[in-house]
């Protein structure tokens, strides 16, 4: 990926009057003199105090104002993000870059991603202990979005003890674990020394991506054999008798139950051949499965989805290991969850019984494993698409470009930590640019992201000239 060399949004200093009531927020009545844009940092002098403030918007009225929060009280030790006060006639000038690297040093924003677009610039960084919260990240294609994702990562994988699973349907991740040959500093030394394993569909043993049928909870298997407990209750019935004493893989699955002259087990067997399962080649038969090589925790762990021969492989895939990490959740081993093409697994549009049932599990994740250390990262270029029972629960924004006024708006209602006249700009981002909000960011941010370190698998294919 291409960057421009730019020069950060600016603000000239200038004399503005600043008030706050509550000493949480500010507002400047008349901003005409200045140039100061929404995102930039600024200090507000008043009765000998001086505080960070961010401004959020610009207004369009006439004259123009300002209006933004505070961020904590400047001291000789650097910032106190605890205090702020009110105050009226507060004096305003910009806020330098020592400033801001001391915001990120009582923050805790130590992960280098890139480079602040917002006044007064320098790097752009977030803080790696709030990945704790699950995080939305989207943009349309061409933005750079799985390039970006990747540079996270890799500070993520470089700088935390923090475990991390992709499910990954385009191999776009694959090659994460190979780092560029003139990459040098800290993180690239760092990323040559983690394990990070790549699963694929086709690989031999032990980097086979693999589920085992008989380890999955009743209600996945059933969900697999396509069965409704009413309106196929007594093959349902079956299964729940049989499943105590279920042994091996499918195969054996199947000559049991053609090994008693039952009705509903017969049925059972022919919905088995009918479907097709015996022919897939997710099931583990005597190679390891996926559950067993997350649940040893590797640095790394990438699921490349998209290797197998059909969808719905890719579901059971999903949806073995969602439930195995539920199942083990009071462990409290905490991983981060990172799936992209997030639609693809979160959709409120799919309708066949494993998608549901992946669905459902990623709403519950969402809703509830965050105190068992169950965290999501999800990742689309289709954020309608996404159930919103899982991006409410998101706390972590990063928006790259995305020219739908509809997306733009729904995501204004989800994520109101991310100031508009932010979340405005994004249909004029450059590729590699994002909008930063929520915990896991000082302030709301405009960056361009770094190069990355590692290889990018999935990069887009360039037309030939000739």
């Amino acid at each position: 990926m291409r960057h421009r060399e730019d020069t950060p949004m600016s603000a000239e200093s200038a004399v503005l009057s600043a008030r706050s009531e509550d000493g949480r927020s500010f507002v400047v009545d008349n901003a005409a003199a200045s140039p100061f844009p929404a995102g930039s940092l600024i200090v507000v002098s008043c009765a000998g105090r001086r505080q960070l403030a961010m401004v959020e918007e610009r207004t369009a009225t006439v004259p123009i104002g300002l209006r933004g929060r505070l961020l904590g009280e400047l001291t000789d030790d650097g910032i106190d993000t605890r205090a702020s006060h009110a105050f009226d006639g507060g004096e305003i000038s910009p806020a330098d870059r020592d400033t801001v690297a001391a915001l990120h040093h009582t923050t805790g924003a130590e992960l280098e991603v890139g480079v602040s677009l917002s006044a007064p610039g320098g790097p752009a960084r977030l803080l790696p202990t709030r990945f704790n919260r699950h995080t939305f990240w989207c943009g349309q294609s061409g933005s750079g979005k799985t390039y970006a994702l990747g540079v996270v990562l890799e500070q993520l994988i470089a700088h935390t003890a923090l475990p991390i699973v992709v499910f990954d349907p385009n191999s776009d991740f694959v090659r994460i674990g190979e780092v560029l040959p003139g990459a040098d500093g800290p993180t690239a030394a760092a990323l040559r020394e983690r394990d990070i394993r790549v699963l694929r569909p086709k690989s031999d043993p032990p980097g086979r991506l693999r589920a085992k049928f008989i380890d999955m909870p009743l209600k996945s298997k059933a969900a697999v054999l396509q069965l409704d407990p009413v309106a196929d209750r007594e093959e349902f019935n079956e299964l729940i008798h049989l499943s105590s004493a279920m042994t091996g893989e499918l195969h054996d699955v199947l000559a049991n139950l053609r090994a008693v002259e039952n009705p509903a087990r017969r049925r059972l067997a022919m919905r088995v051949e009918n479907l097709g399962l015996l022919n897939w080649e997710v099931w583990a038969g005597t190679d390891q499965a996926v559950t067993d090589i997350v649940a040893d925790r590797p640095d790394v762990t990438v699921l490349d989805l998209g290797g197998f021969s059909t969808p719905a492989q890719q579901l059971v895939i999903a949806l073995s290991l969602l439930d195995d990490l539920w199942a083990r959740r009071e462990e409290r081993r905490p991983v981060l969850l990172v799936i992209d093409e997030a639609h693809n697994l979160a959709s409120p549009l799919l309708e066949s019984p494993v998608a549901v049932a992946v669905r459902e599990r990623l709403i519950q994740i969402a809703a509830e494993g965050r105190k068992f250390g169950l965290w999501l990262l999800l990742s689309t270029q289709r954020p309608s698409k996404v159930h919103p029972g899982i991006i409410s629960q998101c706390d972590n924004l990063a928006l790259m470009k995305m020219t739908s006024p509809a997306d733009l708006a729904e995501l204004g209602t989800y994520f109101g930590y991310a100031p508009n006249d932010l979340l405005a700009q994004a249909p004029w981002f450059r590729q590699g640019e994002a909008l930063l909000a929520g915990g896991f960011v000082p302030t709301p941010t405009l960056a361009k992201v770094n190069p990355r370190l590692t290889r990018e698998a999935g990069a887009d294919v360039s037309v030939p000239l000739r």
